[in-house]
């Protein structure tokens, strides 16, 4: 017997964060993966048929789970198995008996965005690298582009063929490596596909609808009433269509109409019916939920009261913005109506956000002003400095050993005028004037204000002048101004032990005579003495202009580089990062490069061949250090590819010196392909700085500068849609709280160029 309106019927906890998708298992249960880097596997619970049980937990994603696929019962796989994709870009494959990897792919530069399992077993993978790889007990037997952006999600059809969804906000179908036919007509990302009986294939995306499609590509049906991001869609036998979103909702669709609407204390990132047409839905909340319309299977009041307090605890604190009640305020359908008069503003609901918007009557456009945020009176506590209240009073580190200044402001004020006033105040120069107006906006949360620059003595009345800027400023742009981002120059490692490298080879040297078998790649006493004689000349660095090395020099540093034994060869690579930096040393390396003898990348394939910590430390800061000098770009550019790949272990690695120097590399690879506006490079460099930025435990320097390397691609580059895909702005929130200063600041950037 239905209630015909779903109700909850049970909450799935255990993940520790975001819940991102869910896979339904036939009968044996349900697969769901997490922020967190797990996948869980549920089983029914024998004692309460309303609910499910953790039967297995899968650890081995270095970063964020995203899609599962289920490979049913076979002969090789006795309980069935979960594929699953994450953002480090692997594919692995678990066997659900054991709960353990039995497969992990490699292929992929980017995250795994969508799995699908062909009739034959082949698993098929899509990327945020903008390729499709098919997968066969394993192994990689083929790979091709499938758009030029993107792609966020694959479907196999009854018939074979593959559909894929993309950035572009296209979706294409595939048979084979074919492209038979572009769906176009969506206005932002593909975020999500499902099939739909009989009929063709559903879309969610990013402009908000579901659109419904026959293979011919013809749009039967559009779905429009989520007020932000449609992350997800699934359709059952029934005809019945759910969709999850940003807006925090799950809504049920029939024939094309929103029949019901279930809110969550969070973004629903997935949904997914099960045979009987019950439904579950992954939320942000890092809960999963099965919702029913059988009377037999609803949730026991308890249950309910507590996802009902949930509810209600998170709609509380988030019901308003700006004094605005969000219930009140219209949604984007607003936007398709002209404006009266030019300049003329409107407030509209976005998700959880009130985002306000201005008619441009000359371009006959609504222009996006920015997020309108908490008013002094919407339950804030006032801060107090000398008795008076102000809505924040700032700490502010001016540096130099100077005490910390304190800085009040309200949100009625206009920030110029507070800048100006405590610059006076507090005797500082007005060149910090922007710098001060930057802060206060970024810490008070506010965004896009028009304000006037002008420079007007608060206690005199009359302008200033200012240094280095123009006596009038009549009209000066408000773009925002970043503290961190973007990154200009490039970053090295010049300090060096030589002492302890020369008495390291001598040590190893000892070693390799006293062995016959490896006696002969020991060095000469004249070898030894010539090493000394390079290390002195690095160390004179007030010389460095004049002082040259031998060609000599090079040969033996290269002969160790490439007879040492492996295990013994880091200290060789140290010299090598010194002499870079000096300018002779750097062009003799060049010029061997030039004759063929490439000893970089037969150094980098002989110390990623067996991963050792000093080989992946020194390595990686020689590399790094080639920035150094311009005619070393066009190499690093040109096998920035390899290099990546093969020190991509240094993102997993314990030791902080190896994964500071690697995020370091991945920063003036972001530098270098902005000032190159090399898209693939960037799109690269901007997935591994993900994979650093988003690791909760990680060493906080080596996570600020993966984070500058994020926050100057997406300023510079072009990588600003595929952070909005990859969900970054959570990254740039977990960043914003960090205790260290520095990591909260660059934080701060990426959300305020996020939100612009």
């Amino acid at each position: 017997m239905g209630t015909g309106e779903y109700q909850l019927r049970c909450e799935i906890h255990g993940h520790e964060d975001d819940v991102r998708r869910i896979c339904v298992c036939d009968d044996a249960g349900i697969a769901t993966s997490s922020r967190d880097r797990t996948v869980r596997f549920w089983s029914p619970d024998p004692e309460n048929p309303r609910k499910y049980a953790l039967s297995k937990t899968m650890v081995g994603h270095t970063s964020f789970v995203g899609p599962l696929a289920w490979i049913p019962p076979s002969e090789g796989f006795e309980d069935g198995a979960v594929v699953s994709g994450g953002m480090d870009a692997l594919v692995m494959l678990w066997d659900l008996k054991s709960g353990s990897c039995v497969s992990m792919m490699r292929g992929h530069r980017q995250q795994v965005t969508g799995l699908a399992l062909d009739d034959n077993g082949d698993v098929v993978s899509a990327s945020v690298d903008c390729t499709i790889i098919r997968w066969r007990k394993g192994e990689q037997v083929e790979a091709w582009e499938g758009h030029k952006v993107a792609i966020q999600a694959v479907a196999k059809l009854p018939s074979g063929e593959f559909v894929t969804g993309s950035s572009d906000a296209t979706l294409k179908l595939w048979s084979g490596k074919t492209c038979l036919h572009t769906f176009t007509g969506h206005t932002d990302t593909v975020r999500g596909l499902a099939v739909m009986p009989g009929l063709g294939v559903l879309s969610a995306s990013h402009d908000s609808s579901i659109r419904l499609w026959a293979l011919t590509g013809q749009v039967l049906m559009e779905m429009v009433g989520h007020t932000s991001i449609v992350y997800c869609v699934d359709a059952h036998a029934s005809g019945l269509i759910a969709s999850g979103s940003e807006d925090c909702s799950l809504k049920l669709w029939k024939d094309g109409v929103c029949i019901q609407s279930i809110d969550h204390p969070g973004c629903v990132w997935d949904v997914k019916f099960l045979i009987n047409g019950d439904i579950i839905t992954a939320c942000s909340d890092g809960t999963v939920r099965i919702w029913t319309t059988s009377t037999d299977r609803i949730a026991e009041p308890l249950e309910y009261e507590s996802y009902a307090s949930e509810l209600s605890l998170y709609k509380s604190n988030r019901k308003s913005v700006g004094g605005i009640k969000l219930a009140d305020l219209p949604g984007l359908e607003a936007l398709q109506h002209p404006g009266n008069h030019d300049g003329q503003t409107k407030v509209i609901r976005e998700g959880d956000n009130g985002v306000a918007y201005s008619w441009n009557s000359r371009d006959k456009i609504w222009d996006k002003i920015g997020e309108v945020v908490e008013g002094p009176e919407d339950g804030k506590v006032h801060a107090v400095l000398d008795g008076v209240k102000y809505d924040y009073v700032f700490d502010v580190d001016i540096g130099d050993g100077e005490p910390i200044r304190k800085l009040p402001y309200n949100l009625s004020d206009n920030p110029y005028t507070t800048a100006d006033k405590w610059l006076l105040k507090e005797d500082l120069p007005l060149t910090y004037r922007e710098q001060v107006v930057e802060f206060i906006l970024q810490n008070s949360g506010q965004r896009n204000i028009s304000v006037d620059h002008s420079f007007r003595d608060p206690y005199t009345g009359s302008s200033a002048y200012v240094p280095g800027e123009p006596s009038i400023q009549s009209s000066v742009s408000t773009q925002p101004i970043f503290k961190h981002i973007p990154k200009r120059g490039m970053l090295f490692f010049d300090s060096a032990q030589y002492d302890g490298i020369l008495k390291k080879i001598g040590e190893y040297n000892n070693a390799l005579t006293s062995d016959l078998e490896s006696k002969h790649l020991s060095l000469t006493e004249l070898d030894l003495s010539r090493l000394t004689a390079i290390v002195k000349i690095l160390k004179d660095t007030s010389h460095y202009h004049c002082s040259t090395f031998a060609d000599i020099d090079m040969d033996l540093l290269v002969k160790l580089l490439r007879t040492w034994p492996v295990a013994i060869v880091f200290p060789a690579i140290d010299i090598l990062r010194m002499i870079i930096l000096h300018p002779d040393g750097a062009n003799l390396l060049h010029k061997n490069l030039k004759n063929g003898n490439d000893i970089l990348t037969e150094m980098l394939k002989k110390v990623t061949a067996q991963t050792l910590a000093a080989n992946l430390l020194t390595t990686t800061r020689a590399i790094t250090n080639l920035f150094k000098h311009s005619n070393f770009h066009s190499w690093l550019q040109l096998h920035a590819g390899e290099i990546l790949d093969a020190l991509s272990d240094c993102c997993s690695s314990s030791n902080k010196n190896v994964l500071l120097s690697y995020s370091t590399l991945l920063l003036n690879y972001a530098v270098l392909f902005n000032e190159k506006k090399d898209q693939e490079g960037q799109a690269q460099v901007f997935s591994a700085s993900l994979e650093i930025a988003d690791e909760r435990n990680q060493d906080v320097d080596s996570k600020f500068r993966a984070l500058v390397a994020v926050g100057s691609l997406i300023l510079d580059g072009n990588m600003k849609s595929i952070a909005i895909d990859l969900d970054v702005a959570s990254i740039a929130k977990a960043a914003k709280a960090s205790k260290d200063m520095k990591v909260a600041e660059v934080g701060a950037d990426i959300d305020l160029l996020l939100r612009n």
